[in-house]
């Protein structure tokens, strides 16, 4: 017989047939169809899959009393009830890594976007706007990129950084003893250091507006921030100010706090660049993540134990 599988976030068919070739499938991704799952078949769930902004809270995890495995499809699981699983006795997984290339191509989108303005200047080009009336813009090579967060997105932003002769540096928790790039020891002193900063830091209530009014003045008015992480990250509120005031040259968002709905205080500023959370998607790292979740179960019920455990 199967393990149960409880599916919490949407995900394509295709996928979901390849997971049906191992696991009996729930799949309950609406609030309404979710809170009905559980109550029906709670019992007989083994694995909940779900991604960090889904989450799972603790008073589903007690009316489970078979879960054994949490997993999240990407690497964050801000929105897991981690300590009531532990003590639950429930491990736990994510994707760490799966989904870190598109992630890092999304922000440098997102950043050679904002910097050399594409957007407004698609917009100049179809309504025959020539470059005379246009005003230069600044290169992004050479300067100095700031990284919120060195784990394996922010490993691979900085790969790219190199390519573009920018000098790196990032603040983290604590210093990675594999990395050739610069440590800071506070995210203040890295923000007055570089000219562009990178949010890849995991969300949650530790990097809750940890990018706030004097973080972004100490970038500064030259300055531009790309936030490819979670929304939760970045004040919303003083950022609108700060790009407003001329406090900072520019943002590429795919992240922001109002999820799904748009982020009003910025959708009207000509110096915003915004994408809908779409950095970590594209058919190879969906088909990353769908791996490493049926590798993470297989490695649980095995008894090996998860390949990414939380």
């Amino acid at each position: 017989m199967k393990p149960v599988v409880l599916m919490l976030n949407t995900l394509g068919d295709a996928y979901r047939a390849q997971i049906e070739k191992h696991y009996e499938l729930i799949y309950a991704p609406t609030d309404a169809e979710r809170a009905a799952s559980i109550a029906a078949r709670g019992a007989d769930v083994q694995v909940v899959l779900t991604i960090g902004t889904v989450g799972l809270k603790a008073a589903e995890i007690d009316a489970m009393p078979g879960l054994a495995l949490v997993c999240t499809l990407g690497v964050g699981y801000e929105r897991v009830d981690t300590e009531h699983a532990r003590a639950r006795g429930v491990a736990l997984a994510n994707g760490a890594g799966t989904n870190a290339d598109v992630v890092a191509d999304q922000a440098f989108a997102l950043l050679l976007a904002t910097v050399r303005q594409v957007p407004a200047n698609d917009r100049s080009a179809r309504q025959g706007i020539s470059r005379d009336h246009l005003p230069m813009l600044p290169q992004l090579a050479h300067k100095r990129m700031g990284i919120l967060g060195l784990g394996a997105i922010g490993a691979k932003i900085a790969q790219r950084a190199v390519g573009f002769d920018m000098p790196v540096g990032y603040h983290s928790r604590k210093p990675r003893v594999d990395s050739p790039h610069r440590y800071f020891a506070s995210l203040a002193e890295l923000a007055e250091w570089c000219d562009v900063l990178v949010v890849a830091a995991p969300g949650g209530a530790e990097t809750h507006h940890a990018v706030n009014a004097d973080i972004l003045e100490a970038i500064g008015a030259k300055g531009y921030l790309v936030n490819i992480s979670r929304g939760s990250v970045v004040d919303t509120e003083a950022l609108a100010a700060a790009l407003k005031a001329g406090g900072l040259a520019g943002a590429g968002l795919d992240v922001y706090e109002s999820e799904p709905e748009p982020p009003l205080p910025l959708v009207d500023l000509h110096n915003v660049v915004l994408s809908p959370h779409i950095g970590g998607r594209s058919p190879q790292a969906m088909q990353n993540t769908i791996d490493r979740f049926l590798d993470n179960a297989d490695g649980h019920f095995s008894g090996r134990g998860v390949v990414s455990p939380i």
